[in-house]
């Protein structure tokens, strides 16, 4: 079975093609993405079918979501083990020059001590910087 239809199973979805276009999709750069630049990449496929996807994709864990800031909800895919609960959670980093965010998986979350009482239920850690290439540049 071909390892892209095996991801879609694995978490519970119906590996259509179109599915199966958006999710190598959505693998083939290093950098999380937004719904716009899905649409610009994939013209062919309508854009309510990719909004609906991206929501099958995040219900199921697929993906998961990043607020990092830019007014522009980002995305990125989870890892096969990944169940996106607190312990999965990890750092992000924002370029402020390409405006690209990133999944940084081998850095996680602090612990944070909460006063009694509060219950943690999400963590959005966000850095925000230069990235690789864009350091290149700066003087």
């Amino acid at each position: 079975m071909d390892s892209l239809e095996k991801r879609l199973k694995d978490r519970g979805v119906k590996p259509t093609a179109v599915r199966l276009l958006i999710l190598k999709k959505m693998l083939s750069g290093k950098e999380a993405f937004c719904l716009r630049s899905l649409e610009d990449a994939l013209d062919t496929v309508d854009k309510s079918t990719l909004s609906r996807t991206i929501t099958l994709f995040h219900e199921k864990l697929l993906i998961h979501s990043i607020d990092d800031g830019s007014g522009t909800m980002k995305f990125s895919v989870c890892s096969s083990d990944c169940m996106c609960s607190l312990g999965d959670l990890h750092v992000h980093f924002n370029c402020r020059k390409c405006e690209q965010t990133f999944c940084l998986e081998s850095i996680s979350i602090p612990s944070v001590q909460l006063p009694k009482g509060f219950l943690l239920e999400n963590v959005n850690f966000v850095l925000k910087g230069l990235c690789d290439s864009c350091s290149k540049f700066a003087t």
